[in-house]
């Protein structure tokens, strides 16, 4: 079987399409890259509900880690699409290179776990906050989000399909206008987030390494390294164009690309981490306050929020779950899809038509409609959540450590090996990601 995605050929288009295409091209959403999108999809429902869970149980209090995770994701991820671009294979593909096959499936197989487990519980959440909203039953609002994403990513081509996900980006701005309903004591806000007053003991430890587990996830390494390959293959001006070669078969190249991937990934990164800011401290400001110190799910954060802020807190964010939602399920089941194909050889991409890709799609298809099922089973989405969270813990230590070393290396870098700063900060993420693990095996 054929490994790898060949470059896509040029593909006839009228006069009109072509003008359309130039417009389209030109808009801010359409130049930013992968970076954008995997911020995003860190902030999907079972991450909010994480982050609602801190700003209600501790209030101002978790506010200081949002500033502390940010450059320690941001490297991890620009180490990835780094990866990604000057390689032109994903992060399978070189794992399964330079390290031994048991590390590759190791890594692998418990990423399908976890993505498969974490489908669950977001679009659990989608589901009920759509009725929420609609007031139309949980299961049948979670099986029509199921099948629109589905249907999505098999037969909408990468290169407009991305365009869509773009564009879901912006639901993020929900939680920022959030703040705009509520009462906001900005001075607390400010000394809380760089001189934290909180007792750390046990439940204080176990929000932290929930929200920095939930937001340094192994998916989202996959899926920024492949989708910098995707955008080689649909080529760098439409979906007309050649494929970009890699930076290693084209160094002159390298200076515009690595600045585009790290501008990218740190501003992307930086979004998602001001979202999970706002989200834990709206939350904060309106549940903590009011009492409300259990949230377990994005929904109830949300329909708790209508009584304390009102019916224009509670839509915006229902919208905001809703529309990260639409971006974080495809993430998660694409994530998974691109390592497995990478890891058997098989052929992959989300430009590419299902007969040409069928262990792809087949893989998709499967990750998000086990996610269904679990609706429907004795799992309750609560505790599909946790064992995702349990087994990301396990398999994203590891898996950091392997980013950093391939980034450093020469042998499969070239001359394009990430910087010393950005090699100090993974180390650093990989050394925090690791405590939290141990930490989440040491009973309470």
């Amino acid at each position: 079987m054929d490994t790898g995605p060949d470059p896509i050929p040029e593909s006839p288009k009228s006069p009109a399409a072509r003008s359309l295409w130039a417009r389209l091209k030109q808009h801010p959403l359409v130049r930013v890259g992968p970076g954008l999108i995997t911020g995003v999809a860190d902030d999907d429902p079972s991450g909010i509900a994480t982050y609602s869970q801190a700003g209600a149980q501790f209030g101002l209090g978790m506010l200081w880690t949002m500033p502390l995770a940010f450059p320690l994701m941001a490297a991890i991820q620009s180490m990835c699409a780094r990866i990604g671009r000057v390689t032109g294979r994903g992060l399978a593909a070189n794992i399964k290179d330079c390290f031994s096959p048991r590390v590759l499936w190791f890594a692998v197989l418990l990423l399908l776990a976890a993505n498969t487990l974490n489908i669950a519980a977001d679009v659990a959440a989608m589901g009920e906050v759509a009725e929420l909203v609609t007031g139309v039953d949980r299961h049948l609002m979670t099986a029509f989000f199921v099948f629109l994403t589905l249907g999505l990513q098999i037969f909408v081509p990468y290169h407009r399909y991305v365009g869509f996900l773009k564009w879901l980006t912006l639901s993020l701005l929900a939680y920022a206008a959030v703040l705009f309903t509520v009462h906001v004591p900005w001075r607390q806000v400010f000394l809380q987030t760089v001189w934290p007053r909180f007792t750390p003991n046990a439940a204080a430890a176990a929000v932290v390494v929930g929200i920095f587990g939930t937001t340094i996830s192994p998916y989202l390494f996959f899926w920024q390294a492949s989708e910098e390959v995707e955008d080689m293959q649909a080529g760098k001006s439409g979906p007309d164009s050649a494929a970009a070669p890699s930076l290693l078969a084209e160094p002159a190249a390298a200076r515009t690309e690595l600045r585009r991937i790290s501008w990218d990934t740190w501003s992307g990164m930086l979004y998602s981490d001001l979202t999970s800011y706002f989200i834990i401290l709206a939350t904060a400001v309106t549940l903590h306050a009011a009492g409300v110190t259990d949230i377990n799910t994005a929904a109830q954060a949300a329909d708790a929020l209508r009584p304390l802020a009102g019916n224009l807190a509670f839509a915006l964010f229902a919208l905001g779950i809703l529309g990260v939602g639409l971006v974080g399920v495809p993430v998660l089941a694409g994530s998974g899809a691109y390592a497995l194909c990478e890891a058997m050889g098989w052929r992959f991409g989300l430009e590419r038509q299902v007969g040409e890709a069928r262990g792809f799609y087949a893989v998709i298809a499967v990750s998000v409609l086990a996610g269904l099922a679990i609706q429907y089973s004795p799992i309750s989405p609560m505790k599909a959540l946790f064992w995702s969270a349990v087994i990301n813990g396990v398999v994203a230590v590891p898996l950091m450590a392997i980013i950093v070393v391939l980034a450093s290396k020469k042998s499969v870098m070239g001359k394009f090996t990430a910087s010393k700063s950005i090699v100090v900060l993974g180390w650093l993420a990989t050394a925090l990601m690791g405590a939290a693990a141990v930490r989440m095996f040491i009973p309470d």
